[in-house]
Protein backbone atom coordinates (compact mmCIF):
# COMPACT_ATOMS: atom_id res chain seq x y z
CA UNK A 1 0.00 0.00 0.00
CA UNK A 2 1.33 3.18 -1.07
CA UNK A 3 4.41 4.12 1.32
CA UNK A 4 4.76 0.46 2.36
CA UNK A 5 6.24 -2.77 0.35
CA UNK A 6 6.70 -5.50 3.00
CA UNK A 7 5.76 -4.01 6.49
CA UNK A 8 5.15 -5.63 9.34
CA UNK A 9 3.29 -4.17 12.85
CA UNK A 10 2.42 -5.64 16.03
CA UNK A 11 -0.57 -3.98 18.14
CA UNK A 12 -0.62 -4.08 21.97
CA UNK A 13 -3.78 -3.95 24.04
CA UNK A 14 -4.38 -0.21 25.10
CA UNK A 15 -2.48 2.64 23.68
CA UNK A 16 -0.49 2.36 20.57
CA UNK A 17 1.61 5.48 19.08
CA UNK A 18 3.09 5.36 15.35
CA UNK A 19 5.45 8.10 15.23
CA UNK A 20 6.92 9.65 12.22
CA UNK A 21 7.57 12.64 9.53
CA UNK A 22 4.77 13.68 7.25
CA UNK A 23 5.65 11.37 4.38
CA UNK A 24 6.52 8.25 6.64
CA UNK A 25 3.80 6.21 6.00
CA UNK A 26 1.95 6.85 9.12
CA UNK A 27 -1.59 7.34 7.76
CA UNK A 28 -1.54 4.25 5.55
CA UNK A 29 -0.98 1.82 8.59
CA UNK A 30 -4.33 3.05 10.14
CA UNK A 31 -5.72 2.85 6.55
CA UNK A 32 -4.37 -0.73 6.33
CA UNK A 33 -6.48 -1.36 9.80
CA UNK A 34 -9.81 0.05 8.11
CA UNK A 35 -9.18 -2.17 5.53
CA UNK A 36 -9.20 -5.06 7.89
CA UNK A 37 -12.59 -4.09 9.51
CA UNK A 38 -14.47 -2.52 6.67
CA UNK A 39 -13.17 -3.81 3.10
CA UNK A 40 -12.44 -0.18 2.16
CA UNK A 41 -10.23 3.11 3.12
CA UNK A 42 -11.39 5.76 5.20
CA UNK A 43 -9.59 8.32 2.76
CA UNK A 44 -10.79 7.29 -0.61
CA UNK A 45 -13.47 4.67 -2.57
CA UNK A 46 -11.03 4.05 -4.81
CA UNK A 47 -8.37 1.16 -4.87
CA UNK A 48 -6.14 2.17 -7.47
CA UNK A 49 -4.88 5.26 -5.39
CA UNK A 50 -4.39 2.71 -2.71
CA UNK A 51 -2.18 0.51 -4.66
CA UNK A 52 1.83 1.38 -3.99
CA UNK A 53 2.90 3.04 -7.21
CA UNK A 54 4.01 0.70 -10.11
CA UNK A 55 2.59 -2.04 -8.04
CA UNK A 56 0.92 -5.14 -9.55
CA UNK A 57 -1.75 -5.50 -6.11
CA UNK A 58 -2.08 -4.77 -2.76
CA UNK A 59 -2.43 -7.17 -0.01
CA UNK A 60 -3.33 -6.58 3.52
CA UNK A 61 -3.16 -9.25 6.55
CA UNK A 62 -4.07 -8.93 10.13
CA UNK A 63 -5.05 -10.79 13.36
CA UNK A 64 -7.77 -9.98 15.79
CA UNK A 65 -8.00 -11.37 19.17
CA UNK A 66 -11.73 -11.49 19.49
CA UNK A 67 -14.02 -11.59 22.24
CA UNK A 68 -16.03 -13.65 20.71
CA UNK A 69 -14.54 -16.25 17.98
CA UNK A 70 -10.84 -15.99 19.50
CA UNK A 71 -8.09 -15.18 17.43
CA UNK A 72 -9.37 -14.41 13.55
CA UNK A 73 -7.06 -13.65 10.98
CA UNK A 74 -8.60 -11.68 8.19
CA UNK A 75 -6.82 -10.96 4.48
CA UNK A 76 -7.97 -8.19 2.03
CA UNK A 77 -6.16 -8.95 -1.81
CA UNK A 78 -6.84 -6.23 -4.59
CA UNK A 79 -5.57 -6.49 -8.28
CA UNK A 80 -6.64 -3.78 -11.01
CA UNK A 81 -8.84 -5.58 -13.65
CA UNK A 82 -9.82 -8.04 -11.09
CA UNK A 83 -11.18 -6.70 -8.58
CA UNK A 84 -10.85 -6.86 -4.57
CA UNK A 85 -11.47 -9.66 -2.57
CA UNK A 86 -11.72 -10.07 1.14
CA UNK A 87 -11.22 -13.32 3.55
CA UNK A 88 -11.92 -14.20 7.09
CA UNK A 89 -9.63 -17.48 7.61
CA UNK A 90 -8.82 -19.83 4.31
CA UNK A 91 -12.39 -18.98 2.90
CA UNK A 92 -13.70 -15.71 0.82
CA UNK A 93 -16.28 -13.92 1.38
CA UNK A 94 -19.28 -13.95 -0.83
CA UNK A 95 -19.61 -9.92 -0.43
CA UNK A 96 -16.99 -7.46 0.55
CA UNK A 97 -19.33 -5.90 3.28
CA UNK A 98 -19.79 -9.17 5.06
CA UNK A 99 -16.77 -8.39 7.27
CA UNK A 100 -18.47 -4.87 8.53
CA UNK A 101 -19.46 -5.94 11.85
CA UNK A 102 -17.19 -8.31 12.97
CA UNK A 103 -14.15 -6.10 13.62
CA UNK A 104 -15.93 -2.80 14.45
CA UNK A 105 -13.83 0.27 14.31
CA UNK A 106 -14.00 3.90 14.72
CA UNK A 107 -11.56 7.07 13.09
CA UNK A 108 -11.00 10.01 13.79
CA UNK A 109 -8.81 12.20 10.99
CA UNK A 110 -8.74 15.80 10.04
CA UNK A 111 -11.44 15.17 7.44
CA UNK A 112 -13.60 14.53 10.34
CA UNK A 113 -13.95 18.62 10.49
CA UNK A 114 -16.61 18.34 7.50
CA UNK A 115 -19.12 15.97 10.13
CA UNK A 116 -19.86 19.30 11.44
CA UNK A 117 -19.01 22.42 9.35
CA UNK A 118 -20.17 20.98 5.48
CA UNK A 119 -22.70 19.00 3.61
CA UNK A 120 -25.44 16.33 4.36
CA UNK A 121 -23.73 13.35 3.08
CA UNK A 122 -20.85 13.25 5.79
CA UNK A 123 -23.68 13.26 8.58
CA UNK A 124 -25.90 10.38 6.72
CA UNK A 125 -22.27 8.94 6.02
CA UNK A 126 -21.86 8.93 10.05
CA UNK A 127 -24.81 7.00 10.77
CA UNK A 128 -24.62 4.48 7.92
CA UNK A 129 -21.39 3.52 9.63
CA UNK A 130 -22.08 3.04 12.77
CA UNK A 131 -25.70 0.92 12.30
CA UNK A 132 -24.27 -1.18 9.81
CA UNK A 133 -21.49 -2.19 12.22
CA UNK A 134 -23.85 -2.95 15.04
CA UNK A 135 -26.73 -3.96 12.44
CA UNK A 136 -26.44 -6.59 9.40
CA UNK A 137 -29.40 -5.69 8.70
CA UNK A 138 -29.95 -2.34 8.09
CA UNK A 139 -26.42 -2.45 6.21
CA UNK A 140 -28.22 -5.11 4.00
CA UNK A 141 -31.50 -2.33 3.51
CA UNK A 142 -28.94 -0.19 3.03
CA UNK A 143 -27.43 -2.08 0.18
CA UNK A 144 -30.74 -3.00 -1.41
CA UNK A 145 -31.80 0.68 -1.11
CA UNK A 146 -28.75 1.86 -3.33
CA UNK A 147 -29.41 -0.79 -6.18
CA UNK A 148 -33.11 0.28 -5.97
CA UNK A 149 -32.08 4.09 -6.13
CA UNK A 150 -29.61 3.75 -9.15
CA UNK A 151 -32.01 2.00 -11.17
CA UNK A 152 -35.03 4.34 -10.59
CA UNK A 153 -32.75 7.48 -11.21
CA UNK A 154 -31.31 5.52 -14.25
CA UNK A 155 -35.08 5.29 -15.59
CA UNK A 156 -35.97 8.47 -14.56
CA UNK A 157 -32.49 10.17 -16.33
CA UNK A 158 -33.43 8.33 -19.66
CA UNK A 159 -36.58 9.83 -19.74
CA UNK A 160 -35.38 13.15 -19.26
CA UNK A 161 -32.83 13.32 -21.47
CA UNK A 162 -34.95 11.57 -24.36
CA UNK A 163 -37.59 14.04 -23.80
CA UNK A 164 -39.89 10.66 -23.44
CA UNK A 165 -42.42 9.89 -20.68
CA UNK A 166 -41.30 8.18 -18.28
CA UNK A 167 -43.02 3.91 -18.11
CA UNK A 168 -45.56 4.45 -15.44
CA UNK A 169 -46.02 0.60 -14.93
CA UNK A 170 -42.21 0.03 -14.45
CA UNK A 171 -41.85 3.22 -12.50
CA UNK A 172 -43.99 2.21 -10.22
CA UNK A 173 -42.33 -1.25 -9.70
CA UNK A 174 -38.92 0.74 -8.98
CA UNK A 175 -40.62 2.91 -6.91
CA UNK A 176 -41.77 -0.15 -4.64
CA UNK A 177 -38.31 -1.41 -4.43
CA UNK A 178 -37.20 1.52 -2.84
CA UNK A 179 -40.25 2.40 -0.61
CA UNK A 180 -39.81 -0.86 1.81
CA UNK A 181 -35.62 -0.79 2.31
CA UNK A 182 -36.02 3.35 2.19
CA UNK A 183 -38.84 2.81 5.25
CA UNK A 184 -36.51 0.60 7.17
CA UNK A 185 -33.18 2.65 6.90
CA UNK A 186 -35.45 5.65 8.21
CA UNK A 187 -37.01 4.05 11.14
CA UNK A 188 -33.93 2.59 12.11
CA UNK A 189 -32.26 5.94 12.04
CA UNK A 190 -34.85 7.37 14.24
CA UNK A 191 -34.64 4.74 16.66
CA UNK A 192 -30.45 5.21 16.57
CA UNK A 193 -30.97 8.98 16.91
CA UNK A 194 -32.93 8.53 19.78
CA UNK A 195 -29.46 6.25 21.65
CA UNK A 196 -27.24 7.95 20.09
CA UNK A 197 -28.27 11.36 21.84
CA UNK A 198 -27.48 9.85 25.51
CA UNK A 199 -23.79 8.74 24.63
CA UNK A 200 -23.21 12.12 23.23
CA UNK A 201 -24.17 13.98 26.01
CA UNK A 202 -21.88 12.04 28.19
CA UNK A 203 -18.76 12.24 25.77
CA UNK A 204 -19.06 16.20 25.18
CA UNK A 205 -19.10 16.62 28.84
CA UNK A 206 -15.99 14.57 29.31
CA UNK A 207 -13.85 17.14 26.84
CA UNK A 208 -15.37 20.30 28.16
CA UNK A 209 -15.84 21.66 30.49
CA UNK A 210 -18.33 24.49 29.54
CA UNK A 211 -22.69 23.88 30.11
CA UNK A 212 -23.32 23.87 26.42
CA UNK A 213 -25.58 21.05 25.49
CA UNK A 214 -25.10 19.22 22.07
CA UNK A 215 -28.29 17.75 20.38
CA UNK A 216 -28.84 16.23 17.26
CA UNK A 217 -32.07 15.96 15.59
CA UNK A 218 -33.98 13.61 12.30
CA UNK A 219 -36.37 14.97 10.37
CA UNK A 220 -37.08 12.78 7.27
CA UNK A 221 -40.18 14.06 6.13
CA UNK A 222 -41.87 17.86 6.13
CA UNK A 223 -44.47 18.20 9.03
CA UNK A 224 -47.35 18.12 6.77
CA UNK A 225 -46.53 14.63 6.07
CA UNK A 226 -44.50 13.84 9.72
CA UNK A 227 -45.49 16.22 12.49
CA UNK A 228 -42.88 17.09 15.37
CA UNK A 229 -44.99 15.44 17.75
CA UNK A 230 -45.19 11.74 15.94
CA UNK A 231 -42.52 10.59 17.63
CA UNK A 232 -40.42 6.98 16.97
CA UNK A 233 -43.01 4.97 14.63
CA UNK A 234 -42.92 1.55 12.66
CA UNK A 235 -41.34 1.15 9.59
CA UNK A 236 -44.85 0.69 8.53
CA UNK A 237 -46.07 4.12 9.42
CA UNK A 238 -42.59 5.50 7.73
CA UNK A 239 -43.71 3.79 4.44
CA UNK A 240 -46.82 5.67 4.31
CA UNK A 241 -45.32 9.22 4.81
CA UNK A 242 -42.39 8.30 2.13
CA UNK A 243 -44.84 7.03 -0.39
CA UNK A 244 -46.83 10.25 -0.12
CA UNK A 245 -43.74 12.32 -0.41
CA UNK A 246 -42.66 10.45 -3.29
CA UNK A 247 -45.96 10.81 -4.78
CA UNK A 248 -46.10 14.69 -3.90
CA UNK A 249 -42.59 14.94 -5.86
CA UNK A 250 -43.13 13.02 -8.64
CA UNK A 251 -43.62 15.70 -11.18
CA UNK A 252 -40.06 17.83 -9.90
CA UNK A 253 -38.39 14.36 -10.32
CA UNK A 254 -39.38 13.98 -13.67
CA UNK A 255 -38.38 17.45 -14.56
CA UNK A 256 -34.81 16.89 -12.97
CA UNK A 257 -34.51 13.29 -13.60
CA UNK A 258 -33.60 11.92 -10.37
CA UNK A 259 -35.15 10.60 -7.07
CA UNK A 260 -35.43 13.81 -4.61
CA UNK A 261 -36.72 12.12 -1.62
CA UNK A 262 -35.75 9.44 0.76
CA UNK A 263 -33.15 8.85 2.87
CA UNK A 264 -30.27 9.43 0.52
CA UNK A 265 -31.29 12.97 0.48
CA UNK A 266 -32.04 13.41 4.36
CA UNK A 267 -29.35 15.38 6.72
CA UNK A 268 -28.78 15.60 10.43
CA UNK A 269 -28.51 18.66 12.39
CA UNK A 270 -26.56 19.24 15.08
CA UNK A 271 -27.06 22.05 18.11
CA UNK A 272 -25.18 23.54 20.91
CA UNK A 273 -27.64 24.57 22.89
CA UNK A 274 -30.57 26.12 20.47
CA UNK A 275 -27.22 26.86 18.10
CA UNK A 276 -27.00 24.94 14.78
CA UNK A 277 -23.62 23.98 14.96
CA UNK A 278 -22.49 24.50 10.89
CA UNK A 279 -23.48 28.11 11.09
CA UNK A 280 -22.67 29.57 14.42
CA UNK A 281 -20.18 27.49 16.03
CA UNK A 282 -16.71 28.86 16.47
CA UNK A 283 -13.38 26.33 15.27
CA UNK A 284 -13.14 25.16 18.65
CA UNK A 285 -16.69 24.01 19.15
CA UNK A 286 -16.35 22.40 15.77
CA UNK A 287 -13.25 20.35 16.75
CA UNK A 288 -14.57 19.60 20.31
CA UNK A 289 -18.25 18.35 18.61
CA UNK A 290 -16.61 15.86 16.16
CA UNK A 291 -14.23 14.67 19.19
CA UNK A 292 -17.43 13.82 20.57
CA UNK A 293 -19.18 12.26 18.00
CA UNK A 294 -16.23 10.02 17.64
CA UNK A 295 -15.82 8.80 21.36
CA UNK A 296 -20.15 8.84 21.02
CA UNK A 297 -19.40 6.46 18.38
CA UNK A 298 -17.02 4.22 20.13
CA UNK A 299 -19.44 3.50 23.24
CA UNK A 300 -22.11 3.13 21.40
CA UNK A 301 -20.50 0.10 19.04
CA UNK A 302 -18.66 -0.91 22.38
CA UNK A 303 -22.38 -1.22 24.23
CA UNK A 304 -24.28 -2.78 20.94
CA UNK A 305 -21.56 -5.72 20.42
CA UNK A 306 -19.63 -8.50 21.55
CA UNK A 307 -16.20 -6.49 20.52
CA UNK A 308 -14.59 -3.84 21.43
CA UNK A 309 -13.89 -1.18 18.88
CA UNK A 310 -10.55 -0.46 17.65
CA UNK A 311 -9.85 3.53 17.74
CA UNK A 312 -7.87 4.73 15.18
CA UNK A 313 -6.57 8.96 15.52
CA UNK A 314 -5.15 10.10 12.20
CA UNK A 315 -2.64 13.07 13.52
CA UNK A 316 -5.62 14.62 15.19
CA UNK A 317 -3.75 16.55 18.27
CA UNK A 318 -1.77 18.82 16.00
CA UNK A 319 -5.41 20.75 15.23
CA UNK A 320 -6.10 20.92 18.99
CA UNK A 321 -5.53 23.65 21.82
CA UNK A 322 -3.86 22.30 24.67
CA UNK A 323 -6.65 21.39 27.16
CA UNK A 324 -8.92 19.53 24.34
CA UNK A 325 -5.51 17.52 23.98
CA UNK A 326 -5.21 16.68 27.84
CA UNK A 327 -9.15 15.59 28.12
CA UNK A 328 -8.72 13.17 25.30
CA UNK A 329 -5.14 11.31 25.93
CA UNK A 330 -6.57 11.08 29.69
CA UNK A 331 -9.37 8.82 28.04
CA UNK A 332 -7.34 6.95 25.51
CA UNK A 333 -5.07 5.85 28.95
CA UNK A 334 -8.47 4.91 30.82
CA UNK A 335 -10.34 2.07 31.37
CA UNK A 336 -13.15 3.35 28.45
CA UNK A 337 -10.67 2.37 25.44
CA UNK A 338 -9.55 -0.93 24.88
CA UNK A 339 -6.81 -0.47 21.72
CA UNK A 340 -5.97 2.35 19.73
CA UNK A 341 -3.57 3.47 17.16
CA UNK A 342 -2.76 7.02 17.14
CA UNK A 343 -0.15 8.67 14.39
CA UNK A 344 1.29 11.95 15.59
CA UNK A 345 4.51 13.48 14.52
CA UNK A 346 6.00 14.48 17.31
CA UNK A 347 6.00 12.15 20.38
CA UNK A 348 6.47 14.35 22.91
CA UNK A 349 2.41 14.94 22.67
CA UNK A 350 1.80 11.53 23.64
CA UNK A 351 4.62 10.77 25.93
CA UNK A 352 4.19 13.87 28.02
CA UNK A 353 0.64 13.03 29.47
CA UNK A 354 0.32 9.48 29.04
CA UNK A 355 4.38 8.53 29.40
CA UNK A 356 6.43 6.06 27.57
CA UNK A 357 5.73 3.57 29.70
CA UNK A 358 2.18 3.83 29.12
CA UNK A 359 2.63 3.37 25.58
CA UNK A 360 3.77 1.26 22.72
CA UNK A 361 5.74 3.51 20.59
CA UNK A 362 6.39 2.76 16.58
CA UNK A 363 8.83 4.43 14.94
CA UNK A 364 8.24 5.42 10.43
CA UNK A 365 10.85 6.76 8.48
CA UNK A 366 9.92 7.64 5.25
CA UNK A 367 10.79 4.70 2.61
CA UNK A 368 11.51 2.30 5.97
CA UNK A 369 9.53 0.80 8.76
CA UNK A 370 11.72 -1.90 11.12
CA UNK A 371 10.05 -4.88 10.94
CA UNK A 372 8.63 -6.48 14.45
CA UNK A 373 10.06 -10.32 14.62
CA UNK A 374 8.16 -10.72 17.82
CA UNK A 375 4.81 -11.39 16.13
CA UNK A 376 3.03 -14.60 17.70
CA UNK A 377 2.66 -16.26 14.45
CA UNK A 378 4.49 -15.11 10.80
CA UNK A 379 1.67 -14.05 8.76
CA UNK A 380 2.13 -15.77 5.28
Amino acid sequence: MRAHEDTRIHFEEGVNVIIGPNGAGKTNILESIHLLCLSRSFLTSRDTVVLRQGAPFYEVIGEFDTEARGRQKARVAFVPGEGKKVFVGAAPLERLTDIVGRFPVVVFSPEDQRLTAEGPEYRRRFIDNIISQSSPVYLDHLLRYRQALKQRNELLHRARRTKRPVDPVLLQGLTAGLLDPGSAIIAARMVFMEAFSNHLHQAYERISDVAERPRMTYHPFPDSLWPPSSGLQDAGSVREAFAAEIERMAGREQERGMTLCGPHRHDLDLYLDALPVRRYASQGQHRTFGMALKLAQYDYLQTRGRERPILLLDDVFDNLDPARIEAFLEILGSDAIGQSVTTAARREIVHNHLGPASCRTIDVLPGALIREPELREPLP
